[in-house]
């Protein structure tokens, strides 16, 4: 095959691609819209999120014995393991050849599940992936790749008295993180010994956990994608974090902006440079491909922090991939595509990221992750269904239309909602609902959500009837089912 030398050269070898490629996970949210670039691309998918009506969506009909879910990687173990899952992906085979897959998360099982259907797993292993999402060892690669971190300290607590002394040059309040974990689940807000005592059973069980220093900030984040020819890196995004009316964790991420000039050229700089480093960083420890990383800019006095990694596609994916820069060339995520599937092919990766870079050649848009913030469990009757909706001016919402496409969305009263949470379902703290896309921002420049914002999720929580649980009258094997966990 002929080297690709521009970007006319990759479309045209997306549109015309012969190898099955399969995006396997709960639902399709994470690469939401790559099957409109990428011929004989489909997913499959635990969560049918379109019912039926999706033309490349997969999701086996028939439930077979499991155990309960414990994360997403139990489910893709599932889904490898299913019948209609194994008899979909064989017979869309083609010249003998089963494909590739991907997976926002996987496992050594997954990666041997894949391997006993045919299907090469197109991500790095999942040993080097658990190793660098260990937030401690993401401290040390950044050190090693000069990337700055909150002022900190690793090291292992035995008690209250020992996380003092350990941190003592960080100040009284404190943040620390376990070494695995995310949106919120395991960053713990620390100045005394009573909120200590509320989170010590989590972190006095690891051996090293990662003390930070608080401080005042604005959450980010950016995607990057590590290629033979350097990283190529994505404007930076605002993020929404720890919003009660969206998300029951207090640190939980909850959303994302995009637009021109989201923060100083400074900051975009200083972020685009970081990521580099810290993407170059990746590849001298064996890794390629997709990866993102959450930066904190201080406000007292304008620092960028990196904040954690994420080795995969990750929750702001769909955002990268379709706005604007990524239409005008090819989403970021077909350079992964290209790394893994061995094609050749050149790039100039400063070229293209100073392009992408400029507010010119991006446009706004914005997503809220809806989450089931009360402490009580209760049981969905009714639910919204994935599509276009529509405000109306007496901020009341209307289904518009079933629709795939983030981009059919016109104007400011319309949003794309992909439906999580299912009729019949159980609705717990934490609960993923669904996830709500539009154009435009959702936030101020002093990052407190808008009134449209506000407008548009007591709208679309007016969409749920639900009806409580009494938690005595249920089995054991229910509670466990209820008990749920984090989809995204």
């Amino acid at each position: 095959m002929k080297t690709l030398t521009t970007i006319s050269d990759i479309k045209d070898f997306f549109k015309s691609n012969t190898t099955p490629i399969y995006f396997i996970s709960a639902t399709n949210f994470n690469l939401l819209g790559i099957d409109e670039w990428v011929n004989n691309f489909k997913y499959i998918s635990h969560i049918d999120s379109y019912d039926g009506r999706h033309p490349n969506l997969f999701s086996p009909k028939e439930e077979v014995p499991h155990d309960e879910f414990t994360s997403i990687e139990d489910i893709n173990n599932y889904l490898l393991q299913h019948p209609e899952v194994i008899n979909y992906i064989k017979s869309n085979a083609i010249n003998g050849d089963i494909g590739i897959a991907l997976f926002l998360m996987f496992d050594e099982k997954t990666e041997q599940l894949a391997n006993a259907i045919g299907l090469d797993v197109c991500f790095p292993s999942a040993q080097l992936r658990t190793f660098l999402d260990n937030k401690v060892n993401t401290n040390r690669i950044a050190e090693k790749a000069g990337v700055a971190c909150v002022p900190n300290v690793l090291s292992p607590v035995t008690d209250y008295e020992h996380l003092r002394k350990v941190s003592e040059k960080l100040g009284d309040s404190l943040v620390v993180q376990t070494p695995f974990g995310d949106s919120g689940h395991t960053t713990f807000f620390i100045s005394n010994e009573e909120e200590f005592n509320t989170y010590a059973e989590e972190i006095l069980k690891e051996k090293e956990v990662k003390i930070m220093k608080r401080i005042n900030c604005y959450g980010t984040a950016i995607e990057g994608c590590v290629t033979h020819h350097g990283t190529l890196v994505a404007p930076l995004m605002t993020e929404l974090v720890g919003f009660k009316v969206l998300t029951p964790y207090k640190g939980g991420w909850c959303g994302n902006e995009i637009f021109g000039n989201a923060f100083n050229a400074d900051i975009r700089e200083k972020a685009k440079s970081y990521t580099q480093k810290f993407g170059d960083q990746l590849h001298k420890e064996g890794y390629k491909g997709y990866f993102e990383l959450d930066f904190l800019i201080d406000k007292d006095n304008g620092e960028i922090y990196l904040g954690e990694l994420n080795p995969r596609v990750s929750g702001v994916s769909s955002l990268t991939n379709h706005s604007k820069f990524g239409m005008m060339d090819v989403p970021m995520f077909l350079f992964h595509l290209l790394e893994w599937m061995n094609v050749t092919y050149t790039i100039n990766v400063n070229e293209l990221t100073d392009r992408w870079m400029k507010a010119e050649n991006m446009d706004s848009w914005s997503q809220l992750v809806i989450k089931h913030t009360k402490k009580s469990l209760e049981l969905a009757t009714r639910v919204p269904e994935s599509g276009i909706w529509e405000m109306k001016k007496n901020g009341n919402i209307q289904f518009k239309k079933m629709d795939a496409h983030r981009q059919s969305v016109k104007d400011d009263n319309e949003a794309f909602f992909l439906q999580i949470t299912q009729k019949d379902d159980y609705l717990y703290e934490g609960a993923d609902l669904g996830i709500l896309v539009m154009r435009g921002r959702l936030m101020s420049d002093d990052f407190q959500l808008s009134e449209r914002a506000k407008l548009w999720i007591k709208a679309l929580r007016s969409q749920y009837r639900s009806d409580l649980i009494d938690i005595s009258l249920l089995s054991e094997e229910d509670l466990i089912e209820a008990s749920g966990f984090k989809l995204m």
